[in-house]
């Protein structure tokens, strides 16, 4: 189903894969337009409706303010064989990447950094230039989650030589070979992994104030019931995925009952929906 081409008469041919996430995603696409459909309607691009959005100035004081970006399909699913790329289009790539100018760092686990083949996160230059404006560093900082340290040095994140990697991890081991510059963050000795703890020195150590987290669903069931994500962005593909799907974007989560979501506001294109939501 790609490329695809906005119903709005905002073209957008995609010189590459166009996968959400991974190493492939670099692209030059002029900006679609999104009609906003709450809280008053209009038309605006991603990067407006990002504007002035300031996630850093919202942080508590003893960890970072977190964000979670997520994509699924009306029936779901958080992905369709193994892969987001099915579900997603430019408006959703633009807004994908759009958020990634806004964030201290970007939080992910092992397992979704490995099926989407994450790279370095900000490749555009104009995109970096968007961050240093906003007094962020071009590159946001890359946090892995892998507590068995399942990572290799060939995932194009850790042979980049310009990011930046904190991976948590209960393993005592460390990846050899790699080109990024990489370190660890890992419980004390005899202690359980808690992502409120590293989320905690990720505030202190790095001085990180907000984070974008990408998943995946194992990662988000380990973060919701603890209280650890301020806000959703969910894309609502126009898709149904059938036994294609798999998971959903809060995978099993022991929440205990039902998470209460504030709607900030809807935008839409091509059928697809724009969600942002704060977590109550």
């Amino acid at each position: 189903m790609f490329p695809r081409t906005a119903r709005n008469g905002v073209g957008a041919e995609w010189r590459a894969t166009g996968f959400r996430h991974g190493y492939g995603a670099t692209v030059t696409a002029p900006p679609v337009l999104l009609r906003r459909l709450l809280p008053e309607p209009g038309t605006l691009t991603a990067a407006e409706a990002l504007d002035g959005i300031e996630f850093g100035d919202r942080a508590p004081a003893d960890r970072p303010y977190v964000v979670l970006n997520m994509v699924a399909t009306v029936d779901g699913a958080a992905t369709v064989a193994g892969r987001t790329a099915p579900m997603s289009d430019p408006a959703d790539r633009q807004l994908f990447h759009q958020l990634r100018t806004q964030v201290d760092a970007v939080l992910v686990g092992a397992g979704t950094a490995r099926a989407e083949r994450y790279g370095r996160l900000v490749r555009d230059a104009g995109r970096r230039a968007q961050r240093a404006a906003r007094g962020l560093v071009p590159d946001p900082l890359a946090v892995v989650v892998s507590r068995s340290l399942a990572l290799t040095p060939d995932l194009p994140l850790l042979a980049d030589p310009h990011s930046r990697v904190v991976v948590v991890t209960a393993s005592e081991g460390e990846v050899a070979g790699c080109a990024a510059q990489v370190s660890y963050l890992r419980p004390p000795p005899g202690e359980e992994l808690e992502l409120a703890d590293a989320l905690a020195r990720l505030r202190a150590e790095h001085g990180v104030r907000s984070v974008l987290c990408e998943g995946g669903p194992t990662l988000n069931a380990s973060l919701l019931p603890a209280g650890l994500v301020d806000e959703l962005f969910l894309c609502i593909a126009p898709r149904l995925a059938g036994s294609a799907g798999s998971l959903t974007i809060a995978g099993s989560a022991p929440l205990g009952g039902p998470v209460e979501l504030d709607l900030v506001w809807l935008l839409e294109s091509d059928g697809a929906l724009f969600a942002r939501y704060a977590l109550c």
